[in-house]
Parts: C-alpha cells; structure tokens; sequence
C-alpha cells in the first residue's frame, strides 16, 4: 500500500502541474472562450478530486501518521477553494461582463492558491516516499576488547 501511496501521490503532482499547462493553453488560445478551458476545468474538477481521494486512501491503508493524512486531505480543501475562487472572479464583473479589479484580484488569489496546492502536494509526495523506503538497518553490536582502539 506505501508503494501505491507514492504512484497516487506522485500522479497528483503530476495533474497539479499539467493544470498550469491547461490554464496556460486557455489563456493563449485565440480566439479565447470558455471552450479555451475545459482541459483546465475537467483536470481541476475531476481528475484531481479523484487523485486526491485515492491518494488518501492509500495513506490511510498505508497506516501513515495521522498528521501526513492530514495533508493528503488538504489538496481537496484547496480545489474546493479554488472553484470558489474562479466562481467568484468570473461574477465580478460589470454590466457590460468586463472584468473589474477586485474581480481580477480574487483571480490572482486562483492563482496563488493553485501554487499553495502543488507545494502540499510536493510534502505529501516527498513523505510518501520516505514512508515507502526501506527501513533502516539494525546495527549490530560491536565489541571492543581491552586495549584495542574503539
């Protein structure tokens, strides 16, 4: 189970990374539209939920400290935050549907909270693996004879 804890973990990055991809992709995609996201938006509102329970799964199969499941959990509070964050970014804006500072403002807060997300996501993947690692020799005793250097 510690071996499938670090593929999950390990596939989740994976996915917040290609989320910048995606977000890049519909940011340069002429002409725009909402189509221009929908890689962005299927990875973030599927993929990644899905990554990150099965990543939970398997810490809790696992049997890793209570405080690692806990930052597994974290990245499914930070995309329900996130599709927050872009609600309200794409209601902000004036009658005419243009955006306004504040509205662009909580857009880089989307932003900020994206790079928050792959920097829990890099601890779990790096505690994963160290949960997965071999475990640590036993030293065996050594004797030391009288007047023989130690």
């Amino acid at each position: 189970m510690r071996k499938a804890f670090v593929v999950t973990s390990s596939l989740l990055l994976v996915a917040f990374a290609l989320q910048f991809v995606f977000a890049a992709v519909g940011a340069f995609t002429k002409p725009g539209g909402e189509g221009a996201y929908v890689l962005h938006s299927v990875t973030g509102m599927a993929v990644i939920p899905l990554l990150t329970l099965l990543t939970i799964l398997f810490a809790v199969l696992a049997r890793a400290p209570g405080r690692l499941v806990g930052l597994t959990v974290l990245p499914l509070g930070l995309v329900l935050l996130q599709a927050l964050l872009a609600g309200l970014a794409n209601g902000i804006t004036d009658a005419a549907g243009v955006s306004r500072p504040f509205g662009l403002t909580v857009a880089g807060l989307h932003a900020v909270n994206g790079i928050v997300a792959v920097h829990v996501v890099v601890g779990v993947v790096r505690a994963a693996r160290r949960l997965a690692g071999p475990a640590p020799a036993e030293v065996a005793p050594v004797t030391v004879r009288e007047g023989e250097p130690a």
